[in-house]
């Protein structure tokens, strides 16, 4: 990778960003990898010199390539060629949003090659040949049409003879802990950089067929599916295996060999008229073909070159999918080839598995080719080496099966694409144990393309034994953090992780819970190794008649470990004098020493100053806002909060403001309003009017709470709007993407409201209840009661509830500044922080400005939390001395003032008598003033 934009880039309507970086190495070839977003198209310009700020295309009279990704209302591609339009069709998979997207362009000799995703030469879309090519473009334009258009992760990419090495290049900063997976591959690349079809040139290992040339009868060796794969060498049965060329000399021989085993060579140009007829004897067309245009261009200007010079010849594939070494960079025929593996011509070994028996008839050569293993078999004097027959134990036919189609044709067939299920693992497995790194990278790459929370533990089970797979188990261990409660209570496979793999996840800084009880819970659960789902005080009664060593055995030890990874200051007071009580504070002791310091913590502060840096006293990073369904129509759930920008002043429409956006089925309209289904009025008429969505009549409501929050819903309320078209059948169902949804509640034939204007609630049961969303909809799956608009959804309220994530941002242990308060340096904290504050639009709660509501005020718990956190924000920002001072002051506002009269209004008469009366000459002023 040349570069990498880390920055956002916008780019303004009719305007065009050019950087000296966004450049190819070699004009003509190079590939650009980005993320975009826009409301209209995306428009990349690729031109021999940069252009201006205010380019277009439009105006360009220069050579010049632009590819214009259209919008999701248009979804049409197209591309010009020096401002003529050369492509414009419709209906492919590749358009633009209003979210960013992964796409890549590539451009290699007027080849241009088309693919959405974050892995170029992956997920191809389109490709458009230019019969005259410009070999000359090099840079490359970020542009724009009529609005404004988003850029970020813009790489430009060389492109290479092997594209796997493009991995190596593009970035994966969603994934955290990269880059030992980074070195990981690219030592596995380099591995198979020196390992494929050239090792065996003129090699005798595998040979199956070798050549008598010239009239010292030198002997070639080579292999027959090889040779047949890329010509007709007339071999008139599978058992001849000398081929005589006495009029052919050994370096002719030797160029055609090159050429087919490595995709290119080197010959002088007087012996160019000897390998053309060579190659046309043996019908390898596409070397016949590039020696005719070399002999062309000599006759057509010999100044050019040299009589006796070398000449380099190189097969060009039309394959851009070139994510394989194996055979798409050579001239081989896949399709030959796959005939002679289905048929067995020319194969060499048969092929068992133990318990299943016969698999195939193969070629010992294309197996050695992908795996050093496999060579090692063949050729180290083993039974293998001398028999025709192998037999493997252990193995899963079915992946044995996708390997070897792999092996033949360079990827992993559509029919043979699996998800991420036990197949996939097997495959994962196989690839590793026989060394076929590039499947094994397939593998990986579907793993982390399909890793979901209900995958993640059975990935985890196989993966954590794999030295090679490191990050994919560093991901699954971060989405398994992420989605803690879930997958500790979905189901119990976690319980089956290895030791270290569950501590790792215990101890990730993205451990995401809804309260510090549900970790605990989890420990015990996998330590007692339960196959039922147990809270702490099922645990605690077994303890009753039974021993910490027969209730958790063998994972005793590991018990005492994991529990130093549960916040216990973080549970309520009362949850921990329970557990102080409880048979598992008599029985382990290192239970009983952890709830007895948050205990003291609870209620006398800190005590010990090293205790400040220990975790155990710090919140999470994520924490949540718990709105809890009271009644219908109340004021508790998300969308009502949202309308209090989170808490932040009075309410108004969320939609108005911005914090929320809602869509439907139909057009937005007069009856079809966002902002009616969060007003607090009642609204007589409000549908969502039907839509035909894979091929079926739907009407739904949908709710974007957007990207910085995320929602763990327990219950939603509706209200019917004053028809009488009551829903009877209907889902109500979240998602992350807005594109792929998960059911939290399916509705058949539910008869709950039959009223105009009434209110109705559900709640959401069982393990989604615990997955967080971004999206939300409602969708009709049968008609309504209304005969005349069955398929209209006639509904004017909308509430969800449970648990709303808070931005990370706004997580309570976050440090605002860099040098603590000590006292002595408070006018450069005061001025750093009340900077930090206001960023946070919380200024208010230490200014002054925001009173403290009273109790009995409904919006009172609302305060108190911002308070809080304000307060939160002050203690981690203050030296550990100052902090027990005011450990439990209750306003923000409160501690503030305090500050500002210790330590900026300071007397100097008792400065000074301090001063004097000062022994210990190793403790500072503002250790003193603080024990005034």
């Amino acid at each position: 990778m040349e570069k990498k934009q880390k920055k956002f880039l916008t780019v303004a309507p009719f305007e065009c960003a050019w950087r000296d970086d966004l450049r190819f190495r070699e004009a003509g070839r190079g590939c650009v990898a980005f993320d975009a977003f826009a409301h209209n198209d995306v428009t990349i310009v690729f031109r021999e010199q940069a252009g201006s700020q205010h380019y277009h295309y439009k105006r360009d009279n220069s050579p010049h390539y632009t590819v214009i990704i259209g919008s999701h209302r248009n979804k049409r591609l197209h591309i010009e060629v020096d401002g003529k339009t050369v492509v414009d069709v419709a209906g492919v998979d590749l358009y633009c949003s209003s979210t960013f997207q992964s796409y890549w362009i590539s451009v290699f000799d007027g080849l241009i090659s088309i693919g959405k995703g974050r892995y170029p030469f992956q997920n191809l879309v389109f490709q458009w040949l230019d019969s005259k090519p410009n070999c000359s473009v090099q840079y490359v334009g970020l542009s724009s049409w009529d609005r404004h258009v988003g850029y970020r992760n813009v790489n430009v990419l060389p492109l290479t003879q092997n594209h796997i090495l493009l991995w190596k290049h593009v970035g994966c900063g969603e994934y955290e802990g990269v880059d030992d997976g980074k070195e990981e591959l690219e030592e596995n690349i380099g591995d198979y950089e020196y390992w494929g079809l050239e090792n065996f040139l003129e090699n005798w290992e595998l040979s199956d067929v070798f050549f008598i040339v010239g009239t010292e009868e030198r002997a070639v060796p080579a292999h027959k599916v090889i040779l047949a794969a890329s010509g007709n060498h007339n071999f008139s049965s599978s058992n001849e295996d000398v081929i005589h060329l006495q009029d052919v000399s050994y370096a002719v021989l030797h160029a055609l060999l090159e050429y087919i085993y490595t995709g290119h060579t080197t010959i002088p140009e007087s012996h160019l008229s000897s390998l053309k007829a060579l190659s046309s004897r043996f019908e390898v067309m596409t070397l016949v073909k590039k020696c005719e245009e070399m002999i062309e261009r000599f006759k057509l200007n010999k100044k050019l070159f040299n009589s006796g010079k070398n000449v380099e010849i190189s097969y060009q594939s039309s394959w851009l999918q070139c994510n394989t070494v194996f055979p798409y960079r050579l001239p081989i025929d896949v399709k030959r080839l796959n005939h002679f593996r289905l048929t067995g011509e020319y194969s060499d070994v048969d092929i068992y598995i133990e318990g299943h028996g016969f698999v195939a008839q193969s070629h010992k050569i294309i197996l050695g080719l992908w795996s050093f293993p496999f060579t090692k078999m063949f050729t180290n004097g083993m039974s293998e080496s001398a028999s025709s027959r192998v037999c493997f134990k252990d193995v899963c036919f079915e992946a044995f099966v996708i390997m070897l189609d792999f092996m033949y044709g360079g990827e992993v067939y559509k029919e043979n694409s699996v998800v991420v299920d036990t197949l996939l693992l097997q495959l994962l497995l196989l690839a590793d144990q026989f060394g076929v790194t590039l499947l094994h990278q397939e593998c990986c790459k579907t793993l982390l393309e399909h890793l979901s929370e209900d995958s993640v533990c059975p990935i985890l089970q196989v993966v954590s034994s794999v030295p090679s797979c490191h990050l994919i188990e560093e991901t699954c261990e971060r989405n398994f953090s992420m989605h803690f409660d879930y997958c500790t209570t979905a189901c119990f496979d976690f319980v089956m992780l290895e030791e270290a793999t569950f501590g790792n996840i215990l101890q990730h800084p993205d451990l995401t819970v809804t309260c510090e009880e549900r970790v605990l819970n989890a420990i015990l659960l996998y330590c007692s190794q339960s196959k039922e789902l147990n809270a702490w005080d099922r645990v605690d009664e077994k303890l009753l008649n039974s021993t910490p060593e027969l209730v958790f055995g063998e994972r005793l030890k590991s018990l005492d470990l994991f529990l130093s990874f549960v916040r216990f200051p973080l549970l309520p007071y009362e949850v921990l004098k329970k557990l102080e009580r409880s048979n598992l504070s008599r029985h382990v002791t290192t239970f009983r020493q952890l709830v007895k310091e948050a205990i003291s913590f609870l209620e006398l502060g800190f005590t010990d100053p090293d205790k400040d840096l220990n975790v155990r006293f710090q919140h999470r990073r994520s924490s949540f806002r718990e709105l809890q369904y009271i009644c219908d129509g109340d004021s508790n759930g998300l969308l009502y909060f949202a309308g209090t920008s989170y808490g932040e002043h009075q309410w108004v429409n969320p939609v108005l403001s911005k914090r929320i956006s809602i869509t439907a089925s139909s057009p937005v309209s007069r009856y079809t309003d966002p902002k009616v289904l969060v007003s607090r009025t009642y609204q007589g008429t409000s549908f969502a009017g039907p839509r035909v969505e894979d091929g079926r009549n739907t009407a739904w409501w949908m709710v974007d709470i957007g990207p910085d929050h995320q929602l763990m819903c327990n219950y939603y309320t509706l209200r019917q709007d004053g028809s009488r078209a009551f829903i009877r059948c209907w889902n109500f169902q979240g998602s992350l993407d807005g594109k792929n949804w998960t059911n939290l509640r399916v509705h058949e034939k539910d008869e709950t409201i039959c009223k105009p204007g009434q209110f109705a609630s559900w709640p959401v049961i069982g393990p989604n209840a615990l997955l967080p969303f971004r999206f939300f909809r409602v969708v009709l799956t049968e008609p309504t009661t209304d005969v005349t608009n069955p398929w209209s959804f006639c509904i004017c309220f909308l509430e969800l509830y449970d648990l709303l994530a808070l931005r990370h941002s706004d997580y309570l242990g976050i440090i605002l500044v860099s040098k603590l308060l000590e006292g002595d340096n408070y006018g450069q904290w005061s001025h750093v922080i009340r900077i930090s504050i206001s960023a946070k639009n919380k200024i208010g709660f230490i200014n002054g400005t925001i009173k403290t509501p009273k109790t009995a005020y409904a919006k009172y718990p609302i305060w108190q939390r911002c308070n809080d956190m304000v307060l939160s924000w002050i203690l981690n920002s203050v030296d550990p001395n100052i902090a027990s001072s005011i450990i439990h002051a209750e306003t923000a506002t409160d501690v503030w003032n305090d500050f500002k009269d210790r330590f900026l209004q300071g007397n100097d008469t008792r400065i000074y008598q301090i001063r004097q009366s000062n022994t210990n000459r190793d403790n500072n002023l503002s250790q003193f003033i603080t024990q005034r």
